[in-house]
């Protein structure tokens, strides 16, 4: 009896126990140990060495975190009777509202509770090139319009709440959307101002650049808050929070104008000879060829940037606002909790890190999109 030609032209792929023909020693997985860690002596030991290592320190970690930590407890004590050996994480549950809210009228919390989904809701819609049109500009008028009212309340029967007791991670949020919203372009403007032709707006161009790298931001938030209402005329004046934002947009502008300014000379001249011979204007030559090629080329320094005003809102602490992480130290100032800081700080990190390491992840699958369009 002949043998059917199909089954004998299938390859054994997998053997008993489902490994691949080869065995075990035939994964993508071992190939790469073997050739990356345990390709001689040398790389052997220091790997077995960190290993030891890294593991000792993750027991240790589950150890003080997760099995021997206090989770729940009406007050202090039991966290001191353990005397170091677990994780007091009683004092998050015990203070998450504060640290998320502030000071927060404690009855309305769901309003920025609100906020905070919101936020994140807007942040996925913008990610999500189905989006990528004229209504996600919609999209985000209505969402920060809903966001204020549910903040500041005063109609539809929400009670009225001072932007004074405003804080933890619904203040964050606001402070580091509104300054890469309105610092990004102002940005462009202030790059193509550095690079005109015109004396006078390169010359305030760089001024302005200048002047305000050449000072730090607390600098910015302390002249906002101490300096500033001195030059206004008698009885004008403007909220304290609207001065930060302002500061936090003029100081991140000056240092996002940089990194546009050098994406546009890595343009090859050639694409604005280009152009010219298209018989493109400026505006047109700017907005359709120059800035698209000049911002995907300063996509990892732009993304940067968004980080580090994320984590720079945490100065705002200068003119009495409580954000995420001054909230945290708030709230570990009272005498009970005082001493459990790490548990405090270890968890407000985990935020900052989650939203820090989203943009990041979302920078490089664009860059990955952009570079497998261009290849194409």
């Amino acid at each position: 009896m002949t043998a059917n030609p199909t089954v004998q032209a299938k390859p054994q792929a997998l053997i008993d126990g489902g490994f691949p023909a080869g065995g075990l020693m035939s994964l993508p997985a071992v190939q790469w140990a073997r050739a990356n860690l345990f390709s001689n002596w040398i790389n052997t030991a220091v790997t077995l060495v960190f290993a030891y290592f890294i593991l000792k320190g993750l027991f240790g970690f589950l150890s003080w975190g997760v099995f021997n930590a206090i989770w729940s407890a009406p007050d202090s004590r039991l966290c001191r009777e353990a005397k170091g050996v677990g994780a007091c994480w009683a004092l998050i549950t015990e203070k998450y509202r504060f640290i998320l809210f502030g000071t927060y009228a404690y009855d309305e919390q769901w309003r920025p509770a609100i906020v905070i989904v919101i936020f994140i809701a807007l942040y996925v819609a913008s990610a999500m090139r189905r989006f990528w049109n004229r209504n996600l500009v919609f999209i985000w008028v209505g969402g920060l319009a809903l966001i204020g009212v549910l903040m500041w309340g005063g109609i539809l029967g929400l009670k009225y709440v001072e932007n004074e007791r405003w804080g933890g991670l619904p203040l964050t949020l606001s402070l580091a959307t509104f300054g890469i919203a309105f610092a990004f372009p102002l940005s462009i403007l202030l790059a193509l101002g550095r690079r005109s032709r015109l004396p006078a707006i390169k010359a305030m161009c760089v001024g302005y650049i200048e002047l305000i790298r050449g000072v730090p931001l607390i600098s910015l938030l302390f002249m906002a808050s101490v300096m500033f209402p001195l030059f206004l005329p008698e009885g004008v004046t403007f909220d304290k929070l609207l001065r930060a934002q302002v500061a936090i947009i003029m100081f991140t502008a000056a240092y996002l104008a940089e990194v546009v300014r050098g994406g546009l000379q890595a343009i090859p001249k050639g694409q604005f000879e280009a152009a010219d011979a298209l018989g493109l204007g400026y505006w047109q030559k700017t907005g359709m060829i120059i800035m698209p090629q000049a911002l995907r080329l300063v996509i990892p320094p732009l993304v940067n940037t968004f980080i580090g005003l994320f984590k720079d809102t945490s100065l705002v602490v200068i003119i009495g606002l409580f954000d995420l992480l001054n909230a945290v130290k708030a709230a570990i100032q009272e005498p009970q909790w005082r001493g459990f800081g790490v548990e405090a700080y270890i968890s407000v990190s985990i935020i900052y890190f989650i939203f820090c390491f989203a943009m990041s992840k979302y920078s490089q699958k664009i860059e990955a999109d952009f570079a497998q369009a261009r290849n194409r």
